[in-house]
This record gives C-alpha cells, structure tokens and sequence, in this order.
C-alpha cells in the first residue's frame, strides 16, 4: 500500500504553481525528503520538462517507489539514499533544489547541515525552493503557527519553526540571495533564493 500524506494532498497546487514560473527554465531538480512520493509524481507528472531526483532515507524508499511504480513517469527517479546529516551527499550538481516541510521537523544543526550541501550541489544560477511554515522578526505569522510550534517541541524539543532570517543568513553563507517569498495558504510560504 502507497504511504500517504494529506498535507501533500492539500498544498500540491499552490506550490506547483510556483514551481511552474521559477523551475520553467530549470533541467534538474533535487528533491530532498521526499517524504511519501507524493510530490514528486504530481510535480513531475505537471513539469515534465524537468527531471527530478526524488532522494530519503533508505526506509522511507519503499514508499516512494511504489508511487514512481504506478505513476510511471520517464523523468522522475528512484530515491537516492539522502541524509542531511551525513558528511557527504553522492549527488551529481543539479540546476534546482526543491524541499518542503522539512526545516521545522529536524534540528537546528541539521538544517544547517543541509543548507551547506544544498550550495555544494546546487550550480552557479541554480534555485532553491524551500515550502514550509516561518516565524519573521522572530514572531508567528498566525496562532495556529504557534500551535504547530508548541505540538512539534512537545514531540522533539530540538524541532520547531524557523526564523526567515536564520534561514536567509545560511543561504547567504551559501551564495544565495532571495529571489522571492511566497505567501501560500495555511501560513505558510515558499522561499526560492538563487546561487550567485
């Protein structure tokens, strides 16, 4: 049975429509944590201009190949082992890199981790795209952000949303300058920042 993720479900078109004006010009994306699989069939199925390497951890794998399985989509790839906290990433250099819902789940060192490979893999010119929900100024944007912010520390104390500035600060550690923030829906925004 295929893993599914309602919030997949539920934030699919709003990101694809991002996704379809700044990966237009794109070759290859990087998918980190693909999660279920479901974004990557429905992203790829939608931009078929791109190949996308969808990538987890190795016992997440099973599940996303059962979505590439039924989907069936000549540029969507099988899931690269990936692990952000690894001291190395076996992935050729791609021209996009794209995340969701990641940088609030795993630790503050974890995303720094990740943003340091992403500027190892990612070319000169390439984008980022990272979706999720951030604090600006150090505040919540809405109260159910602040509910979803207590629940995660409930569960992992080193988790919780981020600062958008943080963020900016490893991506521009990284080469990277802010290209746009999206609104989305539910409080939440997708960052895409461009490599000098």
């Amino acid at each position: 049975m295929k893993p599914y993720a309602e919030s997949c479900a539920q934030n699919r078109d709003p990101i694809l429509a991002v996704l379809r004006k700044e990966f237009a010009d794109r070759k290859r994306v990087l998918e980190i944590a693909s999660g279920t699989g479901q974004h990557a069939v429905y992203f790829g199925e939608a931009l078929p201009h791109l190949s996308w390497q969808t990538s987890e951890l190795p016992q997440h794998h099973a599940g996303i190949q059962a979505w590439l399985n039924e989907a069936r989509l000549p540029n969507v790839h099988p899931p690269l082992a990936l692990d952000i906290n690894a001291a190395e990433w076996a992935v050729k250099p791609v021209d996009a890199v794209f995340n969701a819902n990641t940088a609030h789940i795993v630790s503050w060192p974890a995303v720094e981790r990740m943003f340091a490979h992403i500027g190892r893999v990612l070319e000169s010119g390439g984008l980022l795209c990272l979706y999720g929900p951030f604090n600006y100024n150090g505040h919540f944007t809405a109260a159910s952000n602040a509910r979803f912010d207590a629940w995660l520390k409930e569960r992992d104390p080193l988790s919780g949303i981020r600062d958008f500035e943080a963020l900016n600060r490893l991506a521009e550690a990284q080469q990277m300058h802010l290209r746009h923030d999206y609104s989305m829906p539910a409080n939440n925004h997708t960052l895409v920042w461009k490599r000098r």
